[in-house]
């Protein structure tokens, strides 16, 4: 995966992980109170803890649910339904929807996966990773760290788990975050070409086609790749770019202006 980007450091991470959990705790304590626990000891407490916690999920009481599951795994660490708890409190951080609570999620599940690799359900927890990150990609105008993240860990997960029910959820997430970076690199070479510095808007178009061939605006990135040639005074360089567009996308809303290209450049030979 292309980044060329320097790695976050392990204690930047911590210390976003420990201010998220706190902000998250402050705020979630003036809205729900502790849930109702059952007494230590007690036959199949843990069963107990479980199912309280699965209902408080489905009823959307992230912080309830998170109790009940944080009580399970901190007191039955033998339990059957520790795994499954500890999947529970990513999903209740998720649940919340906050930048804070996203970090927290992709963290339990980073952990779930350190800890049970081979678990049934790793395959969730991998999935939820690329989940989470997709909400935390920001618009192609902005840094796109989020969205090289989210590209690694689609492709982690379909490399995998290639048989996982959760694969066209994850081929679907991959191609939204493709797509958002790929509309990135082609708008700054938009920028480099509206400014008349043709040889960086030809090398960004260049390398949209070259990396994402599948990118959903791909016509645009030919048309410009030609109009960039074109106004290089490069006619024959620009001439297969307007022709792609008119044998591989004739609907495109750039179809006749590439045509008159061609047909301009025809008449000059």
């Amino acid at each position: 995966m292309m980044t060329g980007l320097p790695p976050r450091s392990a204690v930047g991470r911590a210390l976003v992980l420990v201010v998220a959990a706190c902000a998250l705790a402050l705020g979630a304590a003036c809205k729900e109170k502790d849930p109702k626990l059952p007494a230590a000891g007690s036959v199949d407490a843990d069963k107990y803890l479980y199912d309280h916690g699965t209902a408080s999920l489905e009823r959307k009481k992230w912080l309830e649910a998170r109790e009940y599951f944080k009580k399970l795994i901190d007191t039955y660490p033998q339990s059957q339904y520790r795994t499954d708890a500890k999947l529970g409190v990513g999903d209740s951080y998720i649940g919340e929807h906050h930048a804070d609570s996203m970090v927290l999620g992709i963290n339990e599940y980073k952990e779930f996966l350190q800890y049970f690799p081979l678990n049934p359900r790793a395959d969730y927890a991998q999935y939820k990773i690329c989940l989470a990150e997709s909400h935390q990609m920001l618009s192609p105008q902005r840094d796109q760290t989020e969205t090289r993240e989210a590209l690694r860990d689609c492709d982690n997960f379909l490399q995998t788990y290639p048989d996982s029910k959760y694969r066209s959820d994850v081929e679907t997430i991959r191609r939204t975050a493709r797509d958002r970076l790929s509309e990135s690199e082609f708008e700054i070479g938009e920028s480099y070409y509206r400014l008349r510095w043709y040889v960086g808007a030809i090398a960004r178009f260049q390398g949209v086609i070259k990396d994402d061939p599948g990118f959903s605006r791909i016509d645009a990135v030919y048309f410009y790749l030609g109009e960039s040639f074109y106004k290089s005074l490069k006619e024959q360089e620009a001439a297969p770019n307007y022709a792609k567009i008119l044998e591989s996308y004739p609907k495109s809303e750039y179809a006749a202006r590439a045509k008159q290209r061609l047909a301009t450049i025809k008449i000059k030979q």
